[in-house]
């Protein structure tokens, strides 16, 4: 792979500008790449795991509606299909349906799924105050390490006695890489963010239509018997 000169160059003049800065300015730029880091390491492990959920949720629905309504089949085969969400709402709401044996409580079952769901939601939405926080603090951050460079600019200014670009040039310099550091590390945290919660919603939307769904199913059997009993009434009146 081989690399234009002047993106070489840039480099170059990029690390050579890093090494010339003083000690506040690295200081700034270490918290920086720390947050840049760990950032990162959560957009992208975010990605794939929310991946992996919608493609798994979509297959899970395409299963549990061709079981059209034998939960026991699909309670066989829904361990395949994590780490969809809608896993573990099937989940909650069969487990409490099984545990009523005789008499169904169709409230119970909902609000065994209502918190399955909401567990769900807990979960994804692990980790994810960091990128807020990111998104927040590290531009100040930046910043910090904007009017340091500022302040060194006209020390060295005053000690040169004069107005010259080289007496106000590192301090300058100083501030405008950790401005940069700052908005390279905030811009993609904030992003992430708000892309990550707008997917959240969606998943949220996708368990309570699939918890009523699941509702649907189990309270078919209670109604139908339901009507069978009244009607058994009504033949021996």
């Amino acid at each position: 792979m081989t690399y234009s000169p002047a993106l070489l160059g840039f480099a170059t003049d990029l690390g050579n500008l890093v090494a010339q800065t003083g000690p506040v300015a690295r200081l700034v730029l270490i918290i920086l790449l720390f947050f840049s880091i760990l950032s990162w390491a959560i957009i992208l492990s975010k990605w794939s795991k929310f991946r992996r959920m919608r493609t798994q949720s979509g297959r899970f629905l395409r299963a549990f509606r061709k079981a059209n309504g034998r939960l026991q089949d699909v309670s066989s085969v829904s361990e395949q299909f994590k780490p969809s969400p809608l896993v573990a709402v099937f989940e909650g709401g069969y487990d409490e349906y099984r545990r009523q044996a005789g008499s169904r409580n169709i409230t119970a079952v909902q609000r065994a799924t209502q918190i399955a769901s909401s567990e769900e939601m807990t979960q994804m939405e692990s980790r994810l105050p960091w990128l807020a926080t990111t998104g927040a603090v590290t531009p100040f951050v930046g910043l910090f390490g904007t009017v340091w460079g500022i302040i060194d600019a006209f020390q060295g200014l005053g000690t040169a006695g004069a107005a010259t670009l080289r007496a106000v040039a590192p301090g300058i310099a100083e501030a405008l890489i950790t401005t940069a550091a700052g908005l390279f590390t905030a811009i993609p945290a904030v992003i992430a963010y708000n892309q990550y919660m707008q997917q959240i919603r969606e998943f949220g939307a996708r368990m309570d239509d699939f918890g009523l769904e699941l509702l649907n199913t189990v309270d078919r059997p209670v109604a139908q018997a339901a009507r069978q009993r009244e009607a058994a009434v009504l033949e021996e009146r």
